[in-house]
């Protein structure tokens, strides 16, 4: 069973030690896009632009999904299902060229 956590700030290094019964682990909320920074419609946020109701970003035969895509869900689950969206956007993609 869970007690408590040591938290240590990465800037100060400052540590805090938080009792609690339970924890949730969550990684961070920046997407690592900035290799596309220049290449690809990305919003103010970080996040790769994508077409309404697609995976189709601004470079066409180019799809986005997951966490570098979604910026409301963040969740395995639904990155998942954005990943399959973007596998049948490819698949129909390649179908026409």
């Amino acid at each position: 069973s869970v007690e408590g956590v040591k938290i240590r700030n990465t800037k100060t290094l400052e540590e805090t030690k938080l009792d609690l019964e339970g924890i949730f682990i969550a990684i961070g909320h920046t997407p690592n896009t900035s290799l596309f920074i220049d290449k690809i419609s990305i919003d103010d946020l970080g996040y790769i632009e994508t077409q309404p109701q697609s995976t189709k970003t601004s470079i066409d035969g180019v799809f986005a999904c997951g966490d570098v895509q979604d910026h409301k869900y963040r969740q395995a689950i639904t990155a998942a299902g954005s990943g399959c969206m973007a596998a049948i956007d490819a698949e129909h993609w390649l179908e026409d060229h």
